[in-house]
């Protein structure tokens, strides 16, 4: 099982690497909006990953508030930006 975690967290550091430079060069705050959303999911199910290698589940609630703070996040910008009507 050491190897599934080792290839796991290394397929979330890519896709976190990659993501965070499309966040950095996205043409419109809505590509950076989606970019952040998809960085803070990717680090909840890092978490996630490192609670299962650990075996212990006394911070889920945690993992959770986190990805539902995320998800509003992100939500409120949307929100935003199509309120003012501008993507860049």
């Amino acid at each position: 099982m050491t190897t599934v975690y080792t290839i796991t967290f290394v397929l979330l550091a890519v896709a976190g690497l990659l993501t965070l430079a499309r966040a950095l060069a996205g043409p419109t705050n809505l590509d950076r909006i989606v970019a952040l959303d998809v960085l803070v999911i990717l680090i909840v199910a890092g978490v996630t990953v490192e609670i299962g290698m650990r075996n212990e589940g006394w911070n889920i609630a945690l993992v959770a508030v986190v990805a539902l703070l995320g998800f509003l996040g992100s939500l409120t910008a949307a929100r935003l930006v199509e309120r003012r009507g501008t993507t860049r």
